[in-house]
């Protein structure tokens, strides 16, 4: 990290950018892992399945966000201005999650998230487009270094969930309340963030050839790339054949967070690489290396021995993949389209197949959880195959 903030043109500002993510996430990662579990104790949610409850409130809340990153971004451009989104956005989704621990039943926890992601749609498209201009000669390094910023407190925030659960014995919902106040933490660095200068109003809303090409196959990959929920129910049911519920549970937690330690390690060497070799072959990659994960998923109930070691394993290679694919996607993104606009777009697209990527995924689990792995595989080996050979060389 000390080497990334010493280059030159990385300011205080993606500095601040970065703070604000770090807090923010370990707000989020201390929810997010012990999140599948609180909704499966939630009224109504065995009677609609599960699988099926923790994918309506993944995928709704996902594609609420993207619908809001669409708007934002359109409007952002339009009046020329980053910060007030980014002030809001930040500033809704702390204030909503703490509604998450008086959800008593799973449609309200499907109220609730949604609001949360909203707040994340406000303020995603705007920020991203802000760092795409301040740094158009080292954008996978931007990128790179604030998705590190962002994961590293992915990695607090699900290690001090693992502490408050397992260590201190608290409920969920006391966690949950704990995990919403970090979020506040997040809040004052956004008043020393400013503005990009030269920025003109767009009064057209222009998505060229490229952007339209690359935002179907996107969408074509993340309708495929389902929660990572469905990750850690497996593991859980894996653990189970091994140790206690209670043991079990915890160990979904220290997977999580040694994914987000994965993630946030790698995100800047791969915006950097990218830089160098162009993002199209490294997102390539990432789309190839989901197909992996979800292979080893699916044969490990086939397998006798070793289990716990192959899912640590595949934990680390989905840690890879998100360094592949999330921030250069965002940076390949500003390369093509540029724009708040454009951002928007991509998240729009690609955030709104949340909701049948999850019910999908939700109704195959409840049928078999291999079909849902197989689905998985299947879409993300098109999506890098059409992105391969469609897209121009960047």
């Amino acid at each position: 990290m000390h080497t990334l903030l010493m280059e030159k043109k990385l300011d205080k500002n993606i500095v601040l950018l970065g703070l604000i993510s770090f807090f923010t996430d370990m707000s989020s990662e201390a929810i997010m892992p012990i999140l599948p579990f609180f909704i499966s104790q939630l009224e109504g949610a065995k009677i609609i399945g599960v699988g099926l409850a923790v994918g309506l409130i993944m995928g709704i809340g996902d594609a609420t966000a993207s619908i809001t990153n669409f708007v934002s971004g359109i409007v952002s451009d339009r009046v020329a201005r980053r910060k007030v989104f980014i002030t809001a956005g930040y500033t809704i989704s702390a204030s909503s999650k703490l509604l998450f621990p008086f959800s008593s039943s799973w449609w309200h926890m499907l109220i609730f998230r949604g609001i949360e992601r909203a707040g994340k749609g406000i303020r995603s498209a705007p920020r991203d487009a802000l760092i795409g201009e301040m740094y158009e000669k080292q954008r996978g390094h931007a990128f790179g270094f604030h998705r590190m910023m962002d994961t590293a407190g992915a990695v607090t925030g699900s290690i001090i969930a693992f502490i408050l659960f397992w260590y201190m014995k608290m409920e969920i919902k006391t966690i949950l309340l704990i995990a919403a106040l970090l979020a506040f933490f997040a809040i004052p660095p956004i008043l020393f963030v400013k503005e990009g200068r030269g920025m003109k109003k767009e009064k057209k809303f222009v998505i060229n050839s490229k952007m339209k090409k690359f935002v179907i196959i996107a969408t074509l990959f993340y309708l495929g790339n389902f929660s990572y929920a469905f990750l850690l129910l497996r593991t859980k049911d894996i653990m189970l054949s091994h140790f206690s519920i209670l043991d079990s549970v915890a160990i979904t937690f220290l997977m999580y967070a040694f994914f987000n330690i994965i993630y946030a390690s790698l995100s800047p060497y791969f915006g950097k690489l990218s830089d160098r070799i162009g993002r199209r072959n490294i997102i390539v990659s990432g789309y190839l290396l989901f197909a992996v994960i979800c292979s080893g998923f699916l044969i490990i109930p086939f397998i006798f021995a070793g289990e716990i070691i192959i899912v640590i394993l595949l934990f680390a290679l989905y840690g890879v993949m998100f360094s592949m694919i999330e921030a250069n996607q965002r940076a390949y993104v500003a390369d093509i389209g540029g724009g708040a606009a454009s951002q928007g777009v991509f998240k729009a697209f690609t955030g709104m197949v949340a909701i049948p990527s999850g019910i999908i995924a939700g109704a195959l689990w409840d049928i078999s959880s291999n079909l849902t792995f197989i689905y998985g595989l299947a879409l993300s080996l098109v999506s890098a195959i059409l992105l391969y050979t469609w897209m121009e060389k960047n």
